[in-house]
């Protein structure tokens, strides 16, 4: 798909985003803005996968892994854009007896959806048992996943993180939404974690900062250069330098729209910002 395209799918994966968590009152739009241009680069550019015939085990096809699950609204509406779901599903986002839960749920089978997320710091484990099974059973397919910087205040991460070089799983692309945001302020006023680079080098993967992280051609750049490391015995990592809120002009450069849903007016102007490309739901 194009780069005009591409950004085409941004615009209006962003308005699903801003009227799912309107339409409910409740959710966390400001991580969801902030990883769209990531999300659509990889669905609809870069990952090898079949939206028309989802199977769990994703044999023979690139699988990807949301570990910060609150924000589920972009996964929701990147997975329903690229066909995994009818995109009238949206409007179910959040509601009782739905598929489409505030955290990601696996128990109604929605599709694009391999394991149940919310409970930081998990998903990177999870990706290494995905990984490591795909290169016992000769499947050359990639592993992705996605992680919130505040997430890696968690313990289990580093954990998965030592893991991963220890055992060379080289099929493996983590990225971080490096908003240096989190629910209750700036990561270094919660919990101050450093370089992040030198963090991941010393525990033995390749990283790539990507200073543009809402950029889709330093996106495209980026994954590309990341596949390229991969096969080398070491996991690679992506620090995504995003903006909490991205294309929402009041939602940007604060950490008050984490889980905060936009009133009727703050949702027009929302709208209004962001053109509508394939259709709302």
């Amino acid at each position: 798909m194009s780069q005009e395209n591409l950004q085409a799918v941004v615009s209006q994966v962003r308005r699903d985003i801003v009227r799912m968590v309107h339409a409910v009152n409740s959710g966390h739009p400001g991580g969801s803005l902030g990883c769209v241009e990531y999300l659509v680069s990889l669905y609809f550019k870069h990952m090898n996968h079949n939206a028309a015939d989802f199977k769990m085990d994703g044999v023979g096809e690139d699988v990807f892994f949301l570990s910060n699950g609150h924000i589920s609204p972009v996964m929701y509406s990147v997975l329903a854009r690229a066909g995994y779901f009818d995109v009238s599903e949206l409007a179910t986002f959040r509601k009782l007896n739905t598929r489409l839960q505030g955290h990601p749920t696996t128990h109604e089978g929605l599709e694009g959806i391999r394991i149940a997320s919310g409970s930081l710091g998990q998903g990177l484990s999870v990706a290494l048992g995905a990984a490591t099974a795909k290169k016992l059973n000769g499947d050359d397919s990639i592993v992705f996943t996605l992680h919130g910087d505040g997430e890696l205040q968690e313990g289990q991460i580093w954990e998965a993180a030592m893991y991963a070089s220890a055992k060379k799983v080289d099929n493996l692309i983590a990225a971080v939404d490096v908003n240096e945001k989190q629910i209750d302020g700036s990561t270094d006023d919660v919990l101050a974690m450093g370089s992040l680079r030198a963090k991941f080098e010393a525990f033995g993967w390749d990283v790539i900062d990507v200073e543009q992280g809402n950029d889709l051609d330093a996106i495209d750049t980026a994954i590309s250069e990341a596949k390229g490391k991969l096969g080398n015995g070491k996991p690679v990592c992506l620090l995504l330098r995003t903006e909490m809120g991205n294309g929402v002009d009041f939602m940007m450069g604060t950490h008050k729209w984490h889980g905060v849903a936009p009133n009727d007016e703050q949702l027009a102007s929302a709208l209004a910002q962001n053109e509508e490309t394939l259709g709302d739901y």
